[in-house]
């Protein structure tokens, strides 16, 4: 793009103050906005600079504008954007500078911002570059060399996608996990964005989206989202992800570094001879001492689970949806993974009512692997965490056990009937007692078992009522009495007894 391209647009309604044919068809390198008297240090060749003259005034000008203008020739700018706002016109004396020191000068009406001719430029230079052979870089080199710096000095995943965008006038753009978290936005990106949008908007490729490859996993893969398609060119977009991923896998390097002390928390929560010494001490490692209260998860997907979506990766997105917490998690056998959560003790039902919810956001974005967890009831001191481990443990193995197939969040205070509290029980122990109270009657012929079964299953459900199990069954009420005498022969159990009427209702929910 040249300096004359700029006046053509007729939407920026630019005026030429002065310039020759030569001076403008000069090529932009790129945009700095300044209103220092000596810009001199922030000026690069190439570029067109925009002033809205802030640092001029009438009678005492003469010494600024000579310094301003010779700055920018010394530098190889080749335009000054003149704002006419602040003195309602271009000064007279700064057309004469440019002049003297060869530097086109372009005056630039108040209705016209600094953003819009910013925007102008880099869509027209980009969309060039863009269309370029492969081995030339979309972005200028200019904004390359600053995202490096800042990359090199360690800044924040915010301040390198501001960075990224500030050039195109800062569009409005999230950095979006694949469940819905936001990670980063520009300045103009509206803040509430729920997750669940989030993920819809990601999934179904509304606007703009660009995955940023680096190491992470199908739960909390990165992806640029810009609300409006066509506002940057693909190959730019593509550059900056590449940017963001470098930054993904430094920081990933970063959090690994912590998994041995994350690893040692579990194993010493779950020790047979529990120590409470060496649990504080992890918790320290960790960063999670001191806390008002821990949560624990345990969250497991299928033994065989492809690689990628592990039940450590899928739980630990799931908790940075949840405000105001710190939390460690760790891999454990057979799919298996343990987080502990430290928060306030006021917001213990805060952290499983956020996890409930994000829990379908991030099971969405591996939904052929059954995801599950279990919370346990907030613990306030660390010599409580070995129980607090057993707890979602066993929260976990009702949620799966209710319903395998279905991804599911599972507490003690779900736990509200015999089925959901039998379900907890490890599997063996559920077969043993069911073969043991219920075997007799599967003994009792070919066909005739598997009769006295439904009828038992039935009168239970029934209250034990004769009437409305006959009616049930389509049987005389006669053959359910024969039934039920036969049932309490076979099982020793006799179903006038509370007790034996629930033994024979938890064995067949264990079955």
């Amino acid at each position: 793009m040249h300096v004359d391209h700029l006046l053509r647009l007729d939407r920026l309604d630019l005026s030429l103050v002065w310039g020759d044919e030569a001076l403008l068809g000069q090529e932009i390198g790129g945009v700095t906005a300044t209103d220092l008297e000596d810009p001199a240090r922030f000026l690069q060749s190439g570029e067109i600079v925009l002033s809205g003259l802030v640092w001029w005034s009438p009678g005492t000008g003469a010494a600024k504008t000579e310094r301003f203008v010779s700055a920018l020739r010394d530098a190889g700018a080749v335009a000054l954007l003149a704002g006419e706002e602040t003195h309602g016109e271009v000064p007279r004396e700064l057309a004469e500078a440019c002049r003297r020191h060869r530097v086109a000068l372009i005056s630039v009406p108040a209705h016209t911002s600094f953003r819009a001719i910013t925007e102008a430029v880099y869509l027209r230079q980009w969309g060039e570059l863009s269309r370029r052979p492969t081995d030339h870089y979309a972005l200028p080199e200019n904004v390359r060399l600053d995202l490096d710096r800042a990359f090199e000095g360690g800044a924040t995943t915010g301040e390198l996608l501001d960075r990224a965008f500030a050039h195109l006038g800062t569009p409005a753009c999230h950095l979006l996990t694949a469940a819905g978290r936001t990670v980063a936005r520009t300045g103009a990106a509206p803040a509430a964005l729920s997750a669940r949008r989030a993920a819809e908007a990601v999934r179904a490729g509304h606007g703009t989206t660009v995955r940023v490859e680096a190491d992470g996993t199908v739960y909390d893969t990165w992806h640029l989202h810009l609300p409006e398609a066509g506002q940057v060119p693909p190959r730019v977009l593509q550059e900056i992800a590449e940017l963001l991923g470098r930054h993904r896998r430094r920081r990933d390097r970063e959090r690994a570094a912590n998994d041995g002390a994350f690893a040692e928390l579990a194993d010493a929560m779950g020790a047979v001879r529990f120590d409470a010494h060496r649990v504080r001490q992890a918790l320290e490692s960790c960063g999670l001492a001191g806390a008002d209260a821990y949560t624990v998860v345990a969250a497991a997907t299928e033994p065989h689970a492809e690689a990628g979506t592990g039940a450590a990766a899928a739980l630990g997105e799931a908790l940075r949806h949840v405000p105001s917490v710190t939390f460690a998690v760790a891999d454990g056998p057979g799919g298996e993974a343990t987080a502990v959560v430290a928060h306030e003790r006021k917001a213990a039902t805060e952290v499983r009512e956020r996890l409930g919810d994000a829990w379908p956001l991030v099971h969405a974005c591996g939904p052929d692997v059954p995801l599950h967890a279990g919370v346990s009831a907030p613990a306030t001191a660390p010599e409580q965490l070995n129980a607090s481990l057993g707890q979602a443990r066993y929260a976990l193995a009702a949620a799966r056990a209710t319903d395998p197939s279905a991804p599911g969040v599972a507490g003690l205070g779900d736990l509200d009937g015999l089925g959901k509290l039998l379900a907890g029980i490890p599997a063996d122990v559920r077969n043993a007692y069911s073969e043991t109270v219920l075997g007799p009657l599967l003994g009792a012929g070919r066909g005739s078992g598997t009769m006295l079964l439904e009828t038992l299953e039935v009168f239970l459900a029934h209250d034990c009522s004769w009437a409305r199990t006959a009616e049930a069954l389509h049987v005389h009420v006669n053959t359910v009495h024969y039934r039920v005498e036969r049932i309490e022969t076979l099982t020793g159990r006799d179903l006038a007894r509370l007790d034996h009427k629930a033994d024979l209702r938890a064995a067949l929910f264990c079955r």
